[in-house]
């Protein structure tokens, strides 16, 4: 964790609009993965309303024809599109990257899916590891010349406060060899989200690329917590001195990733982990918030980005 910790004056009952208002996007194009429901829907619609480009990356192309119609009528902005992309498929994963075309500004890593039953691809990789790192990894590399391309892009990575639930177990990355365990998968894959951030800002740093990662909060009665039986109660109230993840409304689940893709006060800020619109804390013990030492450690993130290339090469 940097010393100079990054802090704005948004905070966590900001929402998307507030953190982008003033902000113009023309000219700037970018995508978002999962944007057909949840805090991907309300990214998208911040990113439109500031008159960007947007394309929509989602499974399924006729909720993402329905959103896009939406936000076009909402915001104005002719420029929001949909393509299809399924992150657990790496064969739509290569047709997504080769029928992008021109420069890419901002690449918002918003899918993903939580605390599924024990599923596996054609390859045998698990499920949650494979479509929230290992896909998007395989999109974001793909996409990586565009995004050089465009000067200044941005790429960010939505994480979750779950990584606190234990590290990349690089000996059994697919539970071949331990029970599998729902919320131990998820958490080893937020963690490789956050990993694959703090490997990208340094090895992109001279192509003007930033990754960053967040935690978006706890976002109740989202598409995210459909293997969940009981997602909990949401606070009748905000709580500022929680120490538990901040609860929040899809437009103030978006708002760190909005800020992160286009606010003019995260310019050439890189490798880092937010939450409720700043720089995470390091993480305590017993506490459900800030950033676990073992998601930003520089040999994790090496070791990662190599793995995962072996992977994908091996598929």
């Amino acid at each position: 964790m940097s010393s100079n910790r990054i802090t704005t004056p948004f905070g966590a009952q900001s929402t998307a609009a507030e953190v982008i208002a003033g902000v113009d996007c023309t000219g700037r194009r970018a995508i978002v993965t999962g944007g057909a429901s949840g805090i991907g829907t309300e990214t998208a619609r911040a990113l439109a309303n500031a008159n960007a480009e947007v394309t929509l990356a989602v499974r399924n192309v006729a909720a993402g024809e329905l959103v896009a119609r939406d936000l076009i009528a909402e915001t104005g902005n002719k420029q929001v599109f949909v393509a299809p992309l399924d992150l657990a498929d790496q064969s739509s994963i290569a047709r997504f990257v080769a029928d992008w075309q021109g420069p890419l500004h901002i690449l918002v890593n918003n899918a993903g899916i939580m605390a599924t039953p024990e599923m596996r691809t054609p390859q045998g990789w698990e499920m949650q590891f494979a479509t929230n790192h290992l896909g998007h990894f395989a999109l974001t590399t793909g996409l990586h010349d565009l995004l050089a391309a465009a000067g200044n892009a941005r790429i960010v990575v939505v994480s979750s406060v779950g990584h606190v639930n234990g590290e990349v177990v690089f000996d059994d990355i697919h539970f071949l060899h331990r029970p599998y365990d729902a919320w131990e998968a998820y958490g080893q894959s937020k963690t490789a989200n956050i990993l694959f951030a703090v490997e990208a800002s340094k090895r992109w740093a001279a192509d003007g690329i930033t990754a960053n990662a967040l935690n978006p909060g706890r976002i109740p009665d989202t598409n995210l917590s459909r293997h969940i039986d009981d997602a909990g109660n949401a606070p009748a109230s905000f709580e500022p001195n929680s120490t538990a993840v901040s609860w929040k409304t899809p437009a103030q689940g978006a708002a760190t990733s909005v800020l992160l893709a286009a606010s003019p006060l995260l310019e050439g800020v890189t490798g880092r982990y937010f939450e409720d619109c700043s720089e995470a804390e390091p993480h305590r013990p017993g506490v459900r918030r800030g950033v676990a030492a073992y998601a930003l450690d520089p040999a994790n993130s090496a070791r990662l980005w190599q793995v995962s290339l072996d992977t994908l090469a091996s598929a």
